[in-house]
């Protein structure tokens, strides 16, 4: 390992940085030093501009990856090479707005519904009931389950900061049978070796087959279920600031984008509706 990836480890490290940052980083800079065959500690602005004009007009990336790029090396010069500035004039195409395919809450019955693996089943009930961000679902531990206070403990989420969510009633049910049967003793949802929790990957695969029996075809993979949670949410009438709050993002824009996909949403003093048992979902 180079001393200068090193550097920059540590960089992210104090910084509190999660370990998909870490790695789509280092991935950035990595391209850049292939690209030219030297340290990137070599390299001037006018190289930098012509590299990214490469990702641009060659590689045909798409804005976001371009950003992502862009994110990484700029944290390299600002950060660790400690330039004073990062003057590098690059135009990166604009995102396309796109509403996803959003999941209605008969299609979440249905794919929940589809499977008869309860371990899967409560995966994707949790994922749904809570909004979870795939990371946060497989990282749960069963002590972060406050079955009094009906609360779910969500520890250095994205943003690396803690929050509470409330599990509904009918949420909690099914953990509980879930629980009476599994034992996990640790990790909510165990891996193959116990001492594990379950890959993110193995969440993944578990809502696409799922998805697939239930005869769903709109496109998108289990981050779909968080979509799902905030516009049903929505279309319940939560407050707005719960929502925020719910979801763990630190910009309400970043919740307001999903009033957008509700054009008659009306605010009510709902804290929140219990949208698994909605779905009449049994856990048996």
């Amino acid at each position: 390992m180079t001393p200068l990836r090193q550097n920059m480890i540590k960089a992210m490290q104090q910084r509190g940085f999660s370990p998909r940052t870490h790695q789509s980083y280092l991935a950035s800079v990595t391209r850049l030093a292939k690209y030219y065959h030297s340290s990137p500690d070599k390299l001037d602005t006018a190289q930098l501009q012509r590299y990214f004009e490469h990702l641009v007009q060659e590689c045909s990336l798409s804005g976001a990856s371009c950003r992502l790029h862009l994110n990484g090396v700029r944290f390299l010069y600002l950060n660790v090479l400690h330039w004073t500035s990062f003057d590098v004039a690059i135009v990166i195409p604009k995102c396309p707005q796109r509403i996803p395919e959003l999941l209605t809450t008969t299609e979440v019955a249905r794919i929940c519904h589809s499977t008869g693996n309860l371990k899967h089943r409560t995966l994707l009930l949790t994922c749904y009931g809570c909004g979870l961000r795939v990371s946060e679902l497989v990282t749960r531990k069963v002590r972060d389950i406050d079955g009094e206070r009906h609360l779910l403990r969500v520890e250095q989420g994205k943003g690396a900061k803690d929050r509470l969510v409330i599990v509904s009633p009918g949420l909690l049910e099914a953990l509980r049978a879930y629980y009476q049967l599994y034992h996990p003793t640790c990790w909510l949802f165990e891996g193959q070796d116990p001492n594990n929790h379950l890959h993110i990957q193995s969440a993944q695969r578990a809502f696409t087959a799922a998805k697939q029996r239930a005869g769903i075809e709109k496109i998108g993979g289990i981050h779909s279920l968080r979509h799902a949670y905030a516009t049903h949410q929505l279309q319940a009438g939560i407050r707005i600031d719960q929502l925020q709050r719910q979801l763990g993002h630190r910009d309400i824009h970043s919740t307001l984008r999903y009033v957008h996909w509700i054009p008659d949403y009306r605010e009510t003093q709902s804290a929140g509706a219990d949208l698994v048992k909605q779905m009449g979902v049994g856990h048996a």
